[in-house]
């Protein structure tokens, strides 16, 4: 007979791989379906503002279906006005800001070199967090920023055709996306509130989607109108945001299925997917020796990077689970005898 406890285990193995998996298709094949979408080779929607506008009122809708419509899923309470005024709203402006300058940045550098920009993000989330007080400034750190930074410097260095238009969208983008992580983390730490993704989605995505409509009025839209005709393909463009709206959905599933250094792992294998599978789909991606040279050290600072920041969250773990066991017989001992 076989033994009912490894068959548990093994279908939940099989599960989180299947999650894993589904996440790393998902992330890496929504880059390259935005990257598609937008190449005057492709399906020629140049509008990275528009097509961003649409992935985040796509996304409003359908929370709104999900948790007031039908119910599926709940959105988690503690919201208040003055959370969503100083938390929210940053959170939702960077966010639409990073995708917006993210997705400009394709029509100018290649999906290779754009996520080989991206491995900087360590280095930014630092640096800011170091200004709000949220992280402290050590040698150890110190020499991983730098050990960061230098690999993107290579990579820069290694690239055939940049565009140093792109180059600035794409750090734009980063910094955007530091902003957000910043933000984020001062709502769970200061404000005490954790939100699971389909409840993050639920208030922040009507918050980013007015955020891009604004720029969009003045931006695209008369050169959308200039233009003639808008290029809409009701399918791929639907699609596209369906795919957007999934990605953020595996992200959830993955989370609490799996650990955090599981989610950072599966990471960094989806930028080097990212990296090598476009070289072979697009025809502006060339990449070099020095490319991948600097892209493996740029990686391998990112890697000791997420090592630790685990490491610093396990010990704080430990040390509050500590004081909170020591809590408990001293509440236990002052409670008088009746």
């Amino acid at each position: 007979m076989a033994d009912p406890v490894k068959n548990k285990m093994l279908k939940e193995e099989i599960t989180t791989y299947a999650y894993l998996i589904l996440y790393i298709a998902l992330s890496s094949g929504q880059i390259f379906f935005n990257k598609w979408v937008l190449s005057s080779k492709e399906i020629n929607f140049p509008y990275p503002l528009g097509l961003t506008l649409l992935h985040m009122a796509f996304s409003s809708v359908l929370c709104f279906l999900l948790t007031k419509v039908f119910k599926i899923m709940k959105v988690e309470e503690g919201m208040t006005m003055e959370i969503y005024t100083t938390s929210v709203i940053p959170i939702g402006a960077m966010f639409a800001m990073t995708l917006w300058l993210g997705n400009t940045a394709y029509l100018y550098i290649s999906v290779a070199f754009a996520q080989m920009l991206k491995a900087i993000m360590p280095v930014a989330v630092f640096i800011l967090g170091v200004a709000a007080g949220l992280e402290v400034m050590s040698c150890r750190m110190l020499l991983i920023m730098s050990v960061i930074s230098f690999g993107v410097l290579v990579a820069s260095y290694g690239e055939i055709n940049i565009s140093w238009i792109g180059v600035v969208y794409q750090m734009g983008g980063v910094v955007g996306e530091a902003l957000r992580l910043i933000f984020m983390e001062i709502l769970v730490k200061r404000k005490g509130l954790k939100l699971n993704p389909i409840s993050l989605m639920y208030y922040v995505s009507p918050c980013s989607a007015l955020c891009l409509f604004i720029p969009w009025i003045f931006l695209e839209k008369p050169k959308m109108e200039a233009h003639g005709t808008w290029n809409f393909q009701p399918v791929v463009l639907t699609l596209n945001s369906l795919c957007t709206f999934a990605l953020n959905l595996s992200v959830f599933l993955v989370i609490s299925h799996t650990s955090a250094l599981t989610i950072r792992v599966a990471g960094v294998v989806k930028d080097w997917v990212v990296v090598l599978v476009s070289a072979l789909l697009f025809a502006d991606t060339k990449l070099t020796v020095i490319n991948l040279f600097g892209y493996g050290i740029a990686i391998a600072g990112v890697a000791a990077y997420n090592n630790y920041k685990l490491k610093r969250e396990a010990s704080r773990r430990i040390s509050d689970e500590s004081q909170d066991a020591q809590a408990i017989p001293m509440s236990a001992s002052s409670t008088p005898n009746r």
